[in-house]
């Protein structure tokens, strides 16, 4: 079965809760306005009664009692085309009726229509109802007077039932006859309020992929602007991904040809060559440039595992002392083969930061290894990583040539290379080390090196809420 749209359901949504408040109300209405009718009606019977029996009191009765013994006056009663005739309309006489008895139970005074009732039971007053024929009689009866005359006064129940199926056509065949009309309103309403979900399924289908647009809709309602700013969002992150995938192609592309095609040419001459020291040459040449590979593919994997280390979830707590002194025993060897002194120098206690070990071991490693590389032989590195504020502060300082402060921008961009490097650089070391810091909201400094000469990295972290450090022992 095919879902129901949203229109349709909107639309039966609202038809159904207006059917379920006004039907209810409907028949309340009907019933409380019939009680009321009805009400209203025995009331007017108790007057008319009232209204005679004054009558009769103030002149009338020596009328009738001085009438021949058994004879009754009787009122006509106007036939319907006499009455549309004189009076224009219908006044329905034969509805209602009067009868004026004696102390004796004996017929005085009563209407044509209601000479067959029989006279009322001793002690029968008030409201009660009657078949007489075919009709259905409401009747009331006044008690004895002071001469003992009992009037009583009546009317048929066909007035009611006219008054109550013009009720019935008032209560239900305006709401019957307004229900169409009603569903087209709802209808175009729905339509309208829905418009901007429309043109939002409009945008959505022309935009073209690889857009950076932001998409927007006009006169957008206030609960449509979560679900844009939710959009928009993702297209972002969706954008950023593909161009994280993207530039990560062309690094690798770029980035592994050269070393690829030295090792091809140092094993092609290996191959070709007579001679053993020749082929000895080209084959530690070909295992230097799959050093050199081996080295750039660790770079760029590194970048990439900083991409995903921002997008795996929530940050975590980290040592930065328990990362660092792992990053210093993972380059141990690498700083035994310099002829440069590195100087350390870490709190003794924690120094826990929000973020990603990943992130900052690949931050503290190129760090380092950008300094030792641009040192030369006999020069000095040093790194320390201490607590100001609320901030972890790591400083990397070295007294190799320096970067002048007009090219220090520039330094972060990748694969940048400044002459003065020293060994197999890539030009993404400072590359990584930004970007980690970007991930953890760390600025990062490079400034004068307090040694006389070469360049100081500074690098700011937040540290984690209620963080305690134990001060270094002085000296």
């Amino acid at each position: 079965m095919r879902a129901a749209s949203l229109r349709e359901r909107l639309r039966w949504l609202i038809l159904g809760v207006i059917a379920v408040v006004l039907l209810p109300l409907g028949v309340y209405s009907f019933r409380r306005t019939v009680h009321e009718v009805g009400e209203l009606s025995d009331a007017r019977l108790a007057q008319s009664a009232r209204t005679l029996q004054v009558l009769i009191e103030n002149g009338g009765l020596s009328a009738l009692q001085g009438r021949e013994a058994g004879r009754v006056v009787v009122v006509p009663i106007a036939t319907r085309s006499v009455q549309e005739r004189v009076l224009h309309g219908e006044t329905n006489e034969s509805e209602v009726g009067f009868q004026v008895f004696d102390r004796h139970a004996q017929p005085l005074l009563v209407t044509a229509n209601l000479s067959a009732l029989p006279p009322p039971e001793t002690g029968s007053v008030g409201f009660r109802d009657l078949q007489i024929g075919k009709y259905r009689w409401r009747l009331f009866t006044l008690p004895p007077d002071a001469d003992g005359i009992v009037i009583r006064s009546a009317e048929r129940y066909d007035s009611r039932s006219d008054i109550t199926v013009a009720l019935w056509f008032e209560h239900a065949v305006a709401p019957l006859v307004a229900l169409p009309v009603l569903a087209l309103l709802v209808g175009w309403a729905v339509r309208r309020g829905l418009r901007p979900l429309d043109e939002l399924a409009q945008r959505l289908s022309a935009r073209q992929p690889g857009s950076h647009d932001t998409l927007k809709v006009a006169q957008a309602p206030r609960e449509l602007e979560p679900v844009l700013a939710a959009l928009n969002e993702q297209f972002a992150r969706l954008e950023d991904a593909l161009e994280r995938e993207r530039r990560f192609s062309a690094d690798v592309a770029h980035e592994l040809r050269t070393p690829l095609a030295s090792t091809m040419i140092n094993l092609e001459n290996a191959e070709a060559s007579r001679s053993t020291r020749e082929a000895d040459v080209a084959l530690a040449g070909a295992r230097q440039s799959l050093a050199a590979l081996a080295r750039r593919v660790e770079q760029l994997l590194s970048l990439a595992r900083l991409e995903t280390s921002s997008r795996a979830g929530h940050r975590a707590e980290v040592d930065l002392v328990e990362v660092a002194t792992m990053v210093i025993e993972e380059l141990s060897t690498v700083i035994g083969d310099t002829d440069v002194e590195l100087d350390v120098a870490l709190p003794s206690g924690r120094l826990p930061v929000s973020g990603y070990e990943v992130a900052l071991a690949a931050l503290l490693r190129n760090l380092l290894e950008n300094a030792l590389r641009h040192v030369p032989a006999g020069g000095r590195v040093e790194l320390s990583v201490a607590r100001e504020g609320d901030q972890a502060v790591i400083d990397v300082i070295d007294n190799g040539e320096g970067i002048p402060r007009e090219r220090r921008d520039a330094v972060f961009a990748r694969f940048h290379r400044e002459a003065s490097s020293r060994g197999e650089g890539y030009g993404l070391g400072l590359s990584i080390v930004q970007r980690a810091a970007q991930l953890h909201d760390a600025p990062i400094e490079l400034l004068d090196s307090p040694l006389g000469q070469g360049l100081r990295v500074r690098v700011s972290i937040p540290l984690a809420r209620e963080v305690s450090i134990t001060p270094a022992p002085a000296g």
